[in-house]
């Protein structure tokens, strides 16, 4: 019915930057929330920042100035541009849609499969 595709992840040294894209399709009615997790080793997944329809936006504390989530709201995508990264930013990111699917009338929760960001000291 819905699928979120990622892009963007990749091998970049600390300090650098890298832009992660996540696209929605399928069957979808509206779109309430998109936003990006990550999960490291060893640790619980985290919300890293999500924007919410009335635009709204929200951010991990250990990623804010640094981090910058925004929507195109006409492709039904979200994008996450990350600058100054750092080793501890090393995860998998996954892209998230709070959502209600056409001819449904509860909302929800899609992820994408995934994308890998890896930062070098």
């Amino acid at each position: 019915q819905v699928q979120l595709v990622e892009s963007g992840g990749g091998l970049v040294q600390a300090g650098g930057s890298l832009r992660l894209s996540c696209a929605a399709s399928g069957t979808i009615f509206t779109i309430n929330v998109m936003g990006w997790y990550r999960e490291a080793p060893g640790k619980q997944r985290e919300l890293v920042a999500r924007i919410i329809s009335g635009g709204s936006i929200n951010y991990a504390n250990s990623v804010k100035g640094r981090f910058t989530i925004s929507r195109d709201n006409a492709k039904n995508t979200v994008y996450l541009q990350m600058n100054s990264l750092k080793p501890e930013d090393t995860a998998v990111y996954y892209c998230n849609a709070d959502l209600t699917v056409l001819g449904e009338t509860i909302t929800t929760r899609w992820w994408g499969q995934g994308t890998q960001v890896t930062v070098s000291s």
